[in-house]
C-alpha cells in the first residue's frame, strides 16, 4: 500500500478508535460525578473494587489474544482460511477460560469472608468479563475495520449511561449499576459475534487441538506480560479496597479514573489504530517501521507535556467539577498518577514495537521484573502510606519501565 493510502487507512482508524475511546471512557467520568454524588463514596468505591476484582478475569479470557490475534490476522489479512482458523480457535479458548474464571469467582464469593457480605455485586459485575470475552474487538482491529467497533461501544455506552440516570437514584439502586453495565456488554459482544460470522460467511466448528496451541503459544508472553501489568495497575485499587476502606476506595478510583483521561486521548486511539498497520511495515521495512514508532512517539510526548500540567495545576477545580467537592484524597491521587502518566506517554510506542518485532520475549521480561519489584512496592507504600502510598508507587514502577524499555529497544534495532 502507498504511503498516502497507509496514512489515510492509519487516519480512518484513528478517528474511529477515538470515538471508540470516548464513549467507552468519556461518558464513565460524565457518569462519575452522577454516581459520586447519588451513591456516596462508600458504595461508589464497592463498586470500583468489585470491578477491580473482575478485571483480573478480563485479563485471564482476554490471554493476550488483543495483540497476538491481532497482529496474526493483520499480517495474513489476505487469508481468508487462516482468518477463520485464528477467529474459531481464539474463540474456544476464551469460552472455555470464561467458564474457568466464573467457578473461580463462585468459589471466591461463597468461602473467602471478604467476599461474602457483597457476593451479588461481584456476581453482577462479573458480567463485564462475559461482555468482554464475547466482543471480537481484536478481529475488527486485525482486519483494519474500526467502524463497527466504534458503533457498538457508541451504542453500548450511549444506552448504559441513559440507563444509569433513568434507574439509578439513591445508594440502594447500587447493584443496578453492575446490572446495567453487564447486560449492555453482553448484547454488544453477541452483536459482535453476529457481525463477524457475516463477514467470515463460515459456521463456528470446534478447531484441532493443534490449532488451540498454536493461539495458546502465540498469546503466551502477552498474556504473561499483561498480567504482570496489571499485578501493579488494577492491583492499585483493589489493594486500597483491601487495605483501607471503601470510602477511601471510591476517593481514589475517582482521582485515577480522571487521571486515566489524559492517558487515553490521544494514547490509545494512537496506538491501536497503529498497531496492524505498523505490523505490517514492519514485515517489509523493518527501519522505516522504527523511525516511523519514533516519530509518533514524539508527538504524543508533545501532547502530554502540554496536557498534563494542565491538569495537575486545575486539579482542584477538575475534582470539585466532577466530585461534587473539593476531597483532598482525590486531588492528590490525581496528581501523583498524572506524573506517571507522562511516563507512559513517553514509553508506550516503543514497549509495543518490541511485540512488532517480534520479540514478545523482551516485551514479558520488561513487565516481569516491574511486577518483581513494583507490586511488593504497591503494597507495602499502601500498606505504610494509605492510598498515596499506592499512587506514588506507580512513578517509580513507571520510570524503571521507562528504563528497561530503553535498553530493549537498543538491543533490538543493534540486530
Amino acid at each position: 500500500m502507498a504511503e498516502p493510502e497507509e496514512r489515510k487507512a492509519v487516519l480512518n482508524n484513528f478517528a474511529f478508535l477515538s470515538a471508540l475511546q470516548a464513549i467507552t471512557y468519556l461518558l464513565p467520568v460524565l457518569l462519575l460525578p452522577y454516581l459520586f454524588r447519588v451513591l456516596g463514596p462508600d458504595k461508589f468505591g464497592l463498586l470500583a473494587f468489585a470491578q477491580a476484582f473482575s478485571q483480573y478475569f478480563i485479563i485471564l479470557t482476554d490471554y493476550g489474544f488483543n495483540i497476538s490475534a491481532t497482529k496474526e490476522i493483520s499480517v495474513r489479512h489476505q487469508e481468508p482460511a487462516l482468518i477463520n482458523k485464528t477467529f474459531h480457535a481464539v474463540m474456544t479458548i476464551k469460552v472455555f477460560l470464561l467458564a474457568l474464571s466464573a467457578a473461580i469467582l463462585l468459589a471466591t464469593v461463597l468461602w473467602v469472608p471478604r467476599f461474602q457480605a457483597d457476593w451479588l455485586v461481584y456476581v453482577l459485575s462479573f458480567g463485564t468479563v462475559a461482555g468482554s470475552a464475547l466482543f471480537p474487538h481484536w478481529f475488527f482491529q486485525g482486519i483494519e475495520k474500526m467502524k463497527p467497533i466504534a458503533d457498538l461501544n457508541i451504542f453500548g455506552g450511549v444506552l448504559s449511561t441513559v440507563l444509569i440516570f433513568a434507574l439509578v437514584h439513591s445508594p440502594e439502586d447500587y447493584l443496578l449499576v453492575p446490572l446495567i453495565q453487564s447486560a449492555v456488554l453482553i448484547t454488544t459482544g453477541l452483536w459482535g459475534q453476529y457481525l463477524v460470522l457475516q463477514i467470515l460467511k463460515v459456521p463456528f466448528r470446534f478447531p484441532p487441538w493443534a490449532d488451540l496451541k498454536k493461539e495458546l503459544s502465540a498469546g503466551w508472553h502477552v498474556f504473561i506480560s499483561v498480567l504482570a501489568i496489571n499485578a501493579y495497575t488494577t492491583t492499585r485499587i483493589f489493594a486500597v479496597g483491601l487495605f483501607t476502606n471503601n470510602t477511601l476506595t471510591g476517593l481514589y478510583s475517582a482521582g485515577e479514573k480522571i487521571a486515566g483521561l489524559f492517558q487515553t486521548f490521544p494514547l490509545m486511539p494512537f496506538s491501536q489504530a497503529l498497531f496492524p498497520r505498523l505490523s505490517k511495515i514492519f514485515h517489509k521495512n523493518k527501519t522505516r517501521a522504527f523511525d516511523f514508532m519514533e516519530n509518533i512517539q514524539r508527538i504524543t510526548v508533545a501532547i502530554s507535556l502540554i496536557c498534563i500540567p494542565i491538569g495537575f495545576v486545575f486539579a482542584p477545580v477538575i475534582v470539585r467539577v466532577l466530585c461534587g467537592n473539593y476531597f483532598q484524597e482525590a486531588i492528590w491521587t490525581l496528581r501523583i498518577i498524572l506524573i506517571s502518566v507522562l511516563l507512559v506517554g513517553s514509553n508506550a510506542f516503543r514497549v509495543q514495537f518490541l511485540l512488532i518485532a517480534g520479540r514478545p520475549d523482551l516485551y514479558a521480561k520488561i513487565h516481569i521484573l516491574a511486577a518483581g519489584f513494583g507490586l511488593p512496592l504497591l503494597l507495602g507504600m499502601t500498606i505504610t502510606y494509605s492510598y498515596l502510598g499506592a499512587a506514588m508507587s506507580t512513578i517509580a514502577i513507571e520510570f524503571g519501565i521507562f528504563l528497561l524499555t530503553i535498553i530493549a529497544i537498543k538491543k533490538v534495532r543493534l540486530k
